[in-house]
C-alpha cells in the first residue's frame, strides 16, 4: 500500500449528509465516527491525523477511506455479519417480554427463566438475554405505599412549607414514637471480630422488656427532646408535649406528627384547648406517609447503630443506650435538610405508573 493515502472529494449532497450524521446524538456512535473520518479526509487530513481525531487505528481508517471512495455513502453501512442465522424474532422478543408482564405461570407467583422459556417456547439463553436487555426482574419484587388521605395535597404543602420556608421566631419540631422498643439479649456471648472473621452472634435471643421512646427533633438545630415511657397512651403524650413546652418556654411550638389515635384523642384536645398550651400548633402529615417525618430518619439511625446488633441484658440496659444516643446526637447538632418540593412530591404521588 503506498504511504500516501488516496485523496478523498465529496459532493455538496454527500457532505449534507455526512455533516448531519457527524452532529447527530441519536445516530449509532459507529456510524457517527465513520462520518467524521471521511469528512476529515475531504479536509486533506493523513490517516495518521484522522486516527487520533477519531479513536480509530490508521489501518481502519484506511479501509472506510477506501470503500467510501469505492461505494460512496452505501459504504458507510454496516455489512451482513457471517454466522449463524438468527433462531427467534422480533416477535418472539415481545412474546416473551408481554408473558413476562402481563401473565403468571401456573400455580406460581412468578417466572423463572425456566418456566418462561417453556411457556414462551424459546430458548432459556434467549429468555435470560431478553429480560437483561428489557431490565426485567422477575425475581424480584418492591413495595409501595399510596395515601388515601383526602386532604394529602394540603397536608404536603403545609408539611413541606415548614420545612423549606419555616415561621420566624417559631421552632419546628418533629414528634413521634418508636413503640415496642424490645431489650434482647443473646443467650451465649458474642464472639468479638477478629482478623479473617467477622463478629458473630447466636441466633436465638431473650426479651427482656419493651420500652416506648417518645422524641421530637428540632429541625432548624438537629437538637432532640425524647422520653422513655412504659405504655403508649394519650396520657403519656400529653406528658411529653408538657416536657416540650418545658424545653421550649416561649415563642410558637409548630409539631409535625402522624394521626395516630393517641394524637387526636379527647384527652388530647382537652389539653390543647387550655390556654397555656395554645402556642402548640399541630400539622398533621397525611396518612401512611411516616416518610414525610424528619424524626423517621433519627429512628432509622438508632435502629441502624444501637438496637439492630445491640444487646440488652435488663430494659434498664435499652434504656440507657436509647438515651446515650440522642444525647450523643443533640452534641452533634445533625440536621437533616428537606430539598423535595410539595409540587414534586404531590405531581409523583399523582403519576400512578411511577415506580
Amino acid at each position: 500500500m503506498s504511504r500516501r493515502a488516496t485523496p478523498v472529494t465529496v459532493t455538496e449532497e454527500e457532505r449534507g449528509v455526512l455533516e448531519g450524521l457527524a452532529a447527530s446524538r441519536t445516530a449509532p456512535y459507529r456510524r457517527v465516527q465513520r462520518a467524521r473520518l471521511v469528512l476529515a479526509a475531504a479536509g486533506g487530513k493523513s490517516n495518521q491525523e484522522i486516527s487520533h481525531e477519531v479513536g480509530l487505528g490508521w489501518q481502519s481508517v484506511g479501509m472506510w477511506r477506501r470503500r467510501f471512495i469505492r461505494e460512496r455513502l452505501r459504504g458507510m453501512e454496516d455489512r451482513p455479519r457471517p454466522g449463524k442465522p438468527r433462531q427467534y424474532t422480533d416477535a418472539d422478543r415481545l412474546r416473551v417480554i408481554e408473558t413476562a408482564c402481563t401473565k403468571k405461570p401456573e400455580a406460581e407467583t412468578h417466572w423463572s427463566i425456566r418456566s418462561l422459556a417453556q411457556a414462551t417456547g424459546v430458548g432459556r439463553d434467549t429468555v435470560h438475554q431478553i429480560l437483561r436487555q428489557a431490565d426485567l426482574k422477575p425475581h424480584q419484587v418492591g413495595t409501595f405505599s399510596r395515601s388515601p388521605d383526602p386532604e394529602f395535597a394540603a397536608k404536603v404543602v403545609d408539611v413541606v412549607g415548614l420545612y423549606l420556608h419555616p415561621p420566624e421566631n417559631a421552632v419546628v419540631l418533629c414528634v413521634d414514637e418508636k413503640t415496642q422498643v424490645q431489650a434482647l439479649d443473646r443467650t451465649q456471648p458474642k464472639l468479638p471480630m477478629c482478623p479473617h472473621q467477622i463478629e458473630r452472634r447466636t441466633h436465638d435471643y431473650k426479651r427482656n422488656g419493651t420500652v416506648q421512646l417518645y422524641a421530637a427533633l428540632e429541625v432548624q438545630a438537629g437538637k432532640v427532646v425524647s422520653r422513655i415511657e412504659e405504655r403508649h397512651r394519650s396520657r403519656e403524650f400529653i406528658a411529653f408535649m408538657n416536657d416540650l413546652l418545658r424545653a421550649y418556654p416561649l415563642g410558637e411550638l409548630h409539631v409535625i406528627l402522624d394521626n395516630v389515635k393517641s394524637h387526636d384523642s379527647k384527652e388530647v384536645k382537652r389539653w390543647h384547648n387550655r390556654p397555656r398550651n395554645r402556642r402548640v400548633l399541630f400539622h398533621f402529615i397525611p396518612t401512611y406517609s411516616s416518610w414525610l417525618n424528619l424524626v423517621e430518619v433519627l429512628f432509622n439511625l438508632l435502629q441502624a447503630k444501637v438496637l439492630r446488633r445491640g444487646v440488652f441484658p435488663t430494659r434498664r440496659d435499652l434504656v440507657t443506650a436509647i438515651m446515650s444516643y440522642m444525647e450523643k446526637f443533640s452534641r452533634e447538632g445533625r440536621i437533616f435538610r428537606w430539598t423535595k418540593t410539595a409540587e414534586a412530591i404531590i405531581t409523583s404521588s399523582t403519576n400512578l405508573t411511577g415506580h
